[in-house]
């Protein structure tokens, strides 16, 4: 189940997704942005959409300011069983 929340800039997590606008493409869905990363610089939050050595997108933010995120569950490890012994015994 995906969560669309408001939380404050300092809360921002990598791989939240931010609302970019419409931009040049009028679907809504491609407007929501994945953040690659979250620094913290002259006290104020910057969040990066998209890759560092190509286009990416820089959102400045103070640290209390609210902002709507989406923010998908963490995936819970499933557990994995020990491997069932062969009940053989070379016997054919």
């Amino acid at each position: 189940m995906t969560n669309r929340i408001i939380v404050a800039a300092s809360e921002v997590r990598v791989n939240d997704h931010i609302y970019n606008g419409t931009g040049t493409n009028a679907h809504p869905t491609f407007a929501w942005e994945t953040v690659t990363e979250v620094r913290t610089e002259d006290g104020l939050i910057l969040l990066i959409t998209g890759n560092l050595k190509g286009p990416h997108g820089e959102f400045w933010l103070e640290a209390d300011e609210q902002i709507e995120i989406i923010r998908y569950p963490e995936a819970v490890a499933e557990k994995t069983l020990p491997a069932k012994a062969n009940g053989r015994h070379g016997h054919s």
